[in-house]
């Protein structure tokens, strides 16, 4: 069923192997190479084709190239085999992205769902909609947390495993919310359901970096964040007709329906797309080494440490101004458009969410494809070379012009009331056909600049997203209510045109900064590694001077002397070495 197409079976190794690995390289098909890090892989013939369709052929080798060497790659430049991509027919693709995108719809449409909802649920459990704008302000920051647990995990253990525990955990946790019988029930399982749910967002960014070469991945891209994008606006919408004609709780049935939904198509259709699961790595190791190894792999300041690459987190703060600006446009929607144009029902300002959305849809035809083009474009230009930075030339205008100046027109039209409903909904939907250009370039760049690593840096560009998008959800009702509309949303503007700015020097500096933070980490860890080597060393040298110095007795056993140890082994040092790199 998944059964890969050009029947590779990779050359295992367990840790200390890489050599073997790198002496046989003459007979594999292709070789992979990263500073310290060589994978190779192998045509062969699959005996057991049929009792193992859920699983493509990965690759088990170990990172580590010998005895003194980390397992984690230093360098940020990790190639892929090109058979990778070809593992899995175009169609089974295909039926993947919109799988994905289904399942990345559910927590994005969870977090503004409610927003319709808001009068109703705060009257139910007796408090105010401050209060129950604070959940949904929490309910960012728990998606902006959770990529810094959800992408190491997926890196260890393979992308289906992770699917499938958060989508049986975003299930549990939608039905908990619809019983939720206080408030305080309503907040845990609010905030339980976006941290589980965002995975979907990340692992699908991830599965397709796995199944889609670089030129490609734009177009896929711009079809997966369809759902991610979409889901926010139609959220009130949805919301807005719910709460109109029934209880509120009902938009949490509906969810749970959906996440079912999304549990089953995921243990169904999603084969595990992983090149190279980090948990191989550990054959060999046992008890506190291996669980030392295996707790740096899964530490959530792994992504952080990320942000080290100064393109890394800028490019991250270029999708956060975008997510900011989404957010802080949706929220206020209800509160601000209502009372001036005397709307009275929460399904009729709901049908202000459909302009955006139905530009979200428009720019998932064109805007990842779009990227697509300007990378192969600039691929030509360069003479057959790809550099990762200038796929984000794709989103300079959009970011810097176009979204900037449709929030600025918007703005100040609702504040001094001209234009009307039309000019409303015409510069909401330009500016949600200009995000889909934007996005899939910024997911892309994120997949490209590090491939080893690529669940790691879409986490750490997540995360940026998410806590931005709470901040904008906490501050925009106040910050509207103390200086009104225009200009909340020149602020707006200003971040977004700020954020191109980012984009740019991203383009201009990304390469550069890249080399120099690999030469630094490398620098980082041959001192590591030579201040283990010395300790090695002088134990041993403690030793032969405890054996020269003893006195023998009768038995021929030292008296008087310490019990002799074992000296520290490479091993040991190798072991050591894994566990803090």
């Amino acid at each position: 069923m998944f059964e890969s197409n050009d029947n590779v079976r990779p050359q295992a190794a367990g840790p200390g192997r890489g050599a073997s690995v790198n002496s046989q390289s003459h007979s594999s098909s292709s070789s992979t190479h990263s500073g310290d890090t060589t994978e190779s892989i192998r045509p062969a013939a699959r005996p057991d084709a049929n009792t193992r369709e859920r699983e493509l052929e990965r690759c088990s080798t170990s990172h580590s190239l010998g005895p003194d060497m980390p397992v984690e790659p230093i360098s940020s430049v990790v190639e892929i085999p090109d058979e990778v991509y070809d593992r899995l027919p175009a169609h089974r693709k295909l039926i993947i992205v919109f799988l994905l995108s289904f399942c990345s719809f559910l927590a994005p449409v969870s977090s503004t769902t409610v927003l319709a909802a808001t009068p109703e649920i705060a009257e139910e459990y007796a408090t105010t909609g401050s209060i129950v704008n604070i959940v949904n302000a929490l309910y960012m920051l728990f998606m902006g947390l959770s990529p810094m647990f959800w992408g190491p995990l997926s890196q260890v253990y393979g992308r289906r495993l992770i699917t499938l525990i958060t989508a049986v955990g975003f299930l549990i946790c939608s039905v908990a919310t619809a019983l939720a019988p206080n408030l305080g029930a309503f907040f845990v399982f609010r905030l339980m359901t976006a941290f589980e749910g965002t995975s979907f967002i990340l692992v699908g960014a991830s599965v397709i970096g796995d199944m889609y070469r670089p030129t490609e991945r734009g177009t896929a891209t711009g079809w997966f964040l369809s759902g991610t994008l979409v889901g926010p606006a139609l959220g009130p919408f949805i919301g807005g007709i719910i709460v109109t004609y029934t209880s509120w709780r009902a938009i949490f049935w509906l969810q749970t329906g959906l996440a079912g939904a999304a549990a089953a198509g995921s243990y169904l259709l999603l084969p595990e797309t992983i090149y190279h699961k980090k948990i191989d790595d550990l054959a060999g190791y046992g008890g506190a080494a291996k669980a030392r190894v295996l707790l740096a792999m899964i530490h959530p300041w792994r992504v952080v440490r990320l942000w080290e690459y100064p393109n890394l987190f800028l490019t991250g703060i270029s999708s956060a101004s975008l997510v900011w600006n989404m957010y802080s446009l949706l929220t206020p929607i209800r509160y601000v458009l209502n009372p001036r144009y005397r709307l009275t029902t929460p399904m009729q300002s709901g049908l202000f969410y459909l302009a955006p959305g139905c530009g979200y849809l428009l720019g998932t035809f064109v805007g990842g494809r779009y990227a697509d083009f300007v990378v192969k474009k600039y691929i030509r230009k360069r003479g057959g070379v790809r550099v990762p930075e200038d796929r984000m030339y794709s989103a300079l205008p959009f970011m810097g012009i176009v979204i900037p100046g449709c929030v600025l027109i918007y703005g100040w039209c609702v504040e001094k009331d001209a234009g009307g409903i039309p000019l409303t909904v015409v510069v909401l939907f330009l500016q949600g056909v200009a995000q889909l250009f934007c996005f899939p370039s910024l997911n892309t760049y994120c997949l490209d600049v590090m491939p080893g690593r690529g669940a790691e840096v879409i986490a750490g560009n997540y995360a940026l997203r998410y806590l931005l998008a709470c901040a904008g959800t906490a501050v925009v009702l106040p910050a509207i209510e103390g200086i009104g509309v225009g200009w909340f949303s020149t602020i707006s503007a200003l971040f977004v045109f700020g954020g191109a700015v980012c984009a740019y020097v991203s383009i201009r500096k990304g390469g550069q900064w890249r080399r120099d933070v690999d030469a630094k980490r490398k620098r980082r860890a041959t001192r590591k590694i030579m201040g283990e080597k010395e300790k090695e060393d002088a134990g041993e040298d403690v030793l032969r001077g405890n054996d020269n110095g003893s006195v023998k007795g009768g038995d021929d056993s030292p008296v008087g002397s310490t019990p002799q140890r074992s000296p520290l082994t490479t091993t040991g040092v190798q072991q050591q070495n894994k566990g803090e790199v």
